[in-house]
């Protein structure tokens, strides 16, 4: 039994206009599914990723209008790393950041920038057998494109407190010392298909503040019929995880590692398709069963979202 790396990063916006311009139109993802918070339905919940909604390139915002900036701290993602194909591709990014008025550090295998509200991504030359993930974009050919997500980044004040539930619970490797100083420590969680990396850095000395660009979770892939495992064994761990949550695309279940960081197992599938063609993944509101018979009163307080995508798919 395996977890498959990770399948979904959640973050926070406070404009979901702003949000859908910078991921779908100057990232390039694909605004796969648009709905609502199931634990708060009066806000938006957002999803990009490749052309076809695939975990491992899931990216996700819960939109709070008018939330402060958050602050990456102790136990808090601060870094979203992607996977690139080659230098072509660094010198690629770099020009479309400048060309949209976004700064970015440029390394001999990596750029390096954040997002409008300071969410920090880096896009990363990587060698890899998994498969690619990449969304449609006219300006941004396959090859330079995102290829899914490659690592993510947490501040951890102890990461020792970790090491039981990562490596033996969750089948993380040992971690490895990388870096200047070599100061961030580094695993892998690699399942039969995918895997990626869950890096520790120090934390800096300001308490951590979650608001918009700040990350929520991070979500790691378990195949469907090991779902109901891999909660017993967090229980039997010792993690205070929730019950089983159906999510409708997927199945949940949440808890904090002891690093502080907010963990969800999530199954692979059923998938966003579940209740839109592919062809039409988020052009329209998606409300799950639940909440379909309040449409009338959900729709009319989300604010419309313009998809860059509409311009040149017809």
């Amino acid at each position: 039994m395996k977890l498959e790396g990770i399948h979904h990063i959640t973050a926070i916006t406070a404009d979901a206009q702003q949000n859908v311009d910078f991921y779908a139109g100057v990232l390039g993802l694909r605004l796969v599914k648009k709905s609502v918070n199931q634990d708060d339905t009066s806000v938006y919940h957002l999803f990009y990723a490749d052309e076809h909604g695939d975990p491992g390139s899931d990216i996700t915002f819960f939109e709070y209008p008018g939330v402060p900036l958050g602050r990456p701290g102790a136990g808090m993602i601060h870094r979203v790393v992607w996977r690139l194909t080659g230098p072509k591709a660094l010198e690629f990014w770099t020009d479309r950041l400048a060309a949209h008025g976004y700064e970015a550090s440029r390394f001999d295998d990596s750029v390096v920038f954040d997002d409008p509200e300071g969410l920090t991504h880096e896009l990363r030359v990587v060698e890899t057998t998994d498969e690619p993930l990449i969304a449609e974009h006219p300006e941004i050919p396959a090859e330079l494109a995102l290829q899914g997500f490659h690592a993510v980044r947490a501040y951890a004040a102890d990461p020792d407190r970790s090491r039981a539930l990562l490596e033996d619970t969750l089948g993380f490797t040992a971690p490895m010392k990388v870096g200047p100083g070599e100061m961030t420590l580094s695993r892998e969680l690699r399942g039969e298909r995918r895997g990626n990396f869950y890096l520790y850095d120090p934390p800096p000395p300001e308490r951590g503040l979650q608001g918009a660009g700040s990350v929520h979770h991070v979500a790691w892939a378990s195949r469907p019929e090991d779902h109901e495992a891999w909660h017993r064994a967090v229980l039997a761990a010792g993690a205070h995880a929730t019950p089983v949550i159906d999510r409708y695309y997927f199945r949940s279940v949440y808890f904090r590692e002891p690093s502080g960081v907010l963990f969800e197992i999530a199954t692979i599938g059923p998938g966003f398709t579940v209740d839109e063609p592919l062809d039409d993944l988020g052009e329209k509101l998606s409300l799950t069963p639940q909440y379909e018979y309040l449409r009338d009163e959900i729709e009319p307080t989300l604010t419309p979202i313009r998809n860059p995508r509409d311009s040149w798919v017809s």
